[in-house]
């Protein structure tokens, strides 16, 4: 019963809400790598999804339970043999079980390197479902359908797939481009406070690195920032894409940052951090929620080296409280914290990189960081 009143309100109510953003055009942004594709950004976008997979023999559409409405909806999209594998909730689904069980789904149903597999969720499942493309028969086609958002501005733009391990968070994974992504905002209107809450954290971050515009926009009214669907968030949402879009466009393998000129690394702003307290609070926390105490860390320690203002290291905090975020975690957490960090991908060896603002859209690269003073930067991240 349960699952045919969210088939009747997908397919029946929420088509038909009314207001300017049902109405509005999509967005067409894109990405110029060396497979470039486009994200199309809008509501309605959905629709898009058979265009994009041509005429293609058998398409793995991977998801959470609860897309499962609209992953038969995607299916009947596609030519072709479908294939729907369920996937759990979140951070759940990025475990290498997981993973093999995909491998297995996909050689019973013969799967070869002409096929397509569409990862349809947040961030988690298109994490995972790009990382089961890229190492199937060493790379098949990929198509992400961001539902959230925090993967519509992050996770499902720039070919960054993978799985955790016990070690830590996103330790195993590849680089596999995805053929299109398509960002259908109508989607957003299912999201819960506290989802729509974790993904504006992505959506500051892009305005702290290097689109202060943004912040001017949330700034000016949460209230519709948090709005799903709205004029304002979607904008909002464009213009995140956007940033990462033209960051990923000039690195898209991490490998071309220095110190004073930072390439696809400044994403990962307040990430070091963050990836500690997820892995602390075993992925109980979201995504976003952490990047926000990530965030106000690594302004801190901007701020004791001399990089920023104190206004601007205060920005930080009252932009992400206003959005509803935490900027605080347990004061004796750190030295477990820290040891996490030893494992961040940014490192080089023994020394800890971290991604600090010179200023307001300046982003640069620290490395080797005096312990004392990131210590009480943390102190002072908890007060």
């Amino acid at each position: 019963m349960a699952d045919a009143i969210l088939d009747y309100v997908h397919s029946e109510v929420l088509p038909g809400l009314p207001g300017p953003e049902r109405r509005a055009a999509s967005t067409a942004i894109e990405v110029h790598t060396d497979d470039p594709y486009v994200v199309q950004v809008g509501p309605g976008v959905l629709d898009q999804v058979g265009s994009l997979a041509g005429d293609t023999s058998r398409v793995a559409i991977l998801h959470p339970p609860t897309l499962r409405h609209v992953a038969r909806r995607v299916a009947g999209q596609v030519t072709g043999e479908t294939l729907l594998i369920e996937l759990p909730d979140g951070e759940a689904a990025k475990t290498v079980a997981v993973l093999t069980d995909c491998w297995d789904r996909l050689a019973a149903a013969g799967f070869t390197r002409s096929d397509l597999v569409i990862g349809l969720g947040g961030g988690a499942t298109t994490d995972l479902s790009g990382f089961v493309a890229a190492s199937w028969l060493r790379g098949v086609r990929f198509l992400n359908l961001p539902t959230t958002v925090l993967a519509m501005v992050d996770a499902a733009v720039g070919g960054k797939t993978g799985i955790n391990i016990g070690a830590g968070k996103n330790l195993v994974g590849a680089f596999h481009e995805p053929i299109g992504v398509l960002c259908d905002t109508d989607l957003l209107r299912t999201l819960d406070r506290r989802e729509l809450r974790s993904g504006m954290a992505e959506v500051i971050k892009c305005g702290f690195i290097a689109h202060p515009e943004i912040l001017d926009l949330v700034e000016s009214d949460m209230t519709a920032a948090l709005t799903p669907a709205s004029e304002l968030q979607t904008e909002v949402i464009r213009q995140g894409i956007a940033v990462k879009a033209r960051v990923v466009a000039g690195d898209l393998r991490e490998r071309t940052s220095t110190p004073d000129h930072v390439g696809r690394e400044q994403l990962n702003y307040g990430h070091t951090l963050a990836h500690a307290i997820e892995q602390r609070e075993h992925f109980r926390w979201r995504h976003g929620e952490a990047i926000s105490v990530g965030m106000v860390f690594v302004a801190e320690v901007a701020g004791r080296l001399g990089l920023i203002d104190e206004a601007l290291v205060w920005r930080h905090r009252t932009i992400l409280e206003a959005a509803g975020l935490p900027t605080r975690y347990e004061p004796d957490a750190w030295p477990e914290l820290r040891a996490t960090m030893a494992l961040d991908k940014k490192n080089r060896g023994t020394t800890l990189r971290l991604v600090l603002l010179q200023g307001l859209g300046v982003p640069v690269i620290a490395e080797g960081v005096d312990e004392d003073l990131l210590a009480e930067a943390y102190a002072a991240t908890c007060r």
